[in-house]
């Protein structure tokens, strides 16, 4: 299947479950939802109605929607804005906890896949053409015994020992099918960009785990990456992170980045994430917005005037739209550089 096919089904794919979280705590709560659509108005056909709701396909195949009945109107009985603000909360908050949970099963089933580093064995993952490596035979999958003599059983140690033989022949001791082989190179001191001094990519073999691990570790992977997001603010005030590395990418860097990546799982894991991190910001018109305007009535028992909520989230969608668009425009007219 084709990137871009990939690329638009998955993130999609993250939206509706985004949909789905918010559509099932509703139902949980006994609060109405007249449509739940796959993929962005226009509609294409009606697909059935059950308890009340719509079921619908739509057109434009980059997510869904959730229509509950009364959003913003807390006389419609039934409605959502007619909910007690217990179960506003709970409706609000788990289209992003979805998103993160999410996010937490494919950090797992891609640890599961990934299995187990071997950390003091070093491994070929790479071999860039007409490179020191690639001329004296190696092959992608070899292992690392000793260079120079000296015994490999780390990255870091095959950086320093290839460092200290600059522009000098060496000695490269690999295996290969339960065999061991020996080669001549040089390592290059001038070499071309991203290739390194003999033109490898390294990476650790892999022991299979269990699911219990691959679960721990896919949940200590989230919470890494929402810890991330947070002080990503900080760091750049800071100064301790790039302007580049908090820029805001749109659909064609999302893409470009998907593109690269060796690992969907890790790229749609690190989307679900951010998209559910991202919905519980207090901004008006996303969810945490939303959140945050519910919690008056709940410490103080004071409802903020809906009509006044209303016009808060109308500036704010209305704002968060332009800055959409800003951030996709400057996806082609100034494009991410990728390492």
């Amino acid at each position: 299947m084709p990137p871009i096919i990939t690329f638009i089904l998955g993130l999609g794919a993250l939206i509706l479950l985004h949909e789905l979280g918010h559509f099932l705590v509703a139902r949980l709560f006994k609060i109405e939802i007249e449509e739940f659509g796959i993929g962005f108005p226009p509609r294409m056909i009606k697909l059935f109605e059950l308890n009340g709701t719509e079921y619908t396909l739509n057109w434009i195949p980059l997510g869904g929607f959730v229509r509950p009945k009364g959003e913003n109107d807390p006389t419609v009985p039934g409605g959502l804005a007619a909910a007690n603000p217990f179960a506003r909360l709970a409706v609000l908050a788990a289209g992003p906890i979805m998103n993160i949970l999410v996010g937490i099963l494919l950090g797992m089933m891609l640890f599961y896949s990934l299995g187990d580093p071997i950390l003091d064995q070093v491994r070929i993952e790479d071999i860039a053409p007409g490179s020191p490596a690639d001329r004296a035979g190696l092959r992608a999958g070899d292992l690392l015994v000793s260079i120079a003599g000296e015994e490999i059983d780390s990255r870091e140690k095959v950086v320093e020992v290839i460092n200290k033989n600059l522009d000098k022949p060496v000695e490269l001791v690999y295996r290969r099918g339960g065999r061991e082989f020996s080669v001549s190179l040089v390592p290059r001191s001038d070499p071309p960009p991203n290739e390194g001094a003999i033109g490898i990519l390294m990476g650790n073999p892999t022991r299979p785990i269990n699911l219990g691990t691959a679960m721990y570790r896919g949940a200590y992977a989230t919470f890494e990456n929402i810890k991330a997001i947070l002080l990503l603010p900080v760091r750049l005030f800071e100064g301790t992170a790039s302007p580049e590395e908090g820029r805001l990418i749109g659909y064609r860097g999302m893409y470009e980045i998907y593109t690269e990546l060796q690992s969907p799982l890790y790229f749609f894991m690190a989307i679900s994430i951010s998209l559910g991190v991202m919905n519980l910001l207090p901004i008006p018109a996303l969810d945490g917005g939303r959140i945050l305007l519910t919690l008056p009535e709940i410490l103080l028992r004071r409802r903020i005037p809906q009509q006044y909520e209303n016009m808060i989230h109308l500036i704010g969608f209305t704002l968060l739209l332009l800055l959409i668009i800003y951030i996709n425009v400057q996806d082609f007219i100034n494009p991410i550089e990728l390492p």
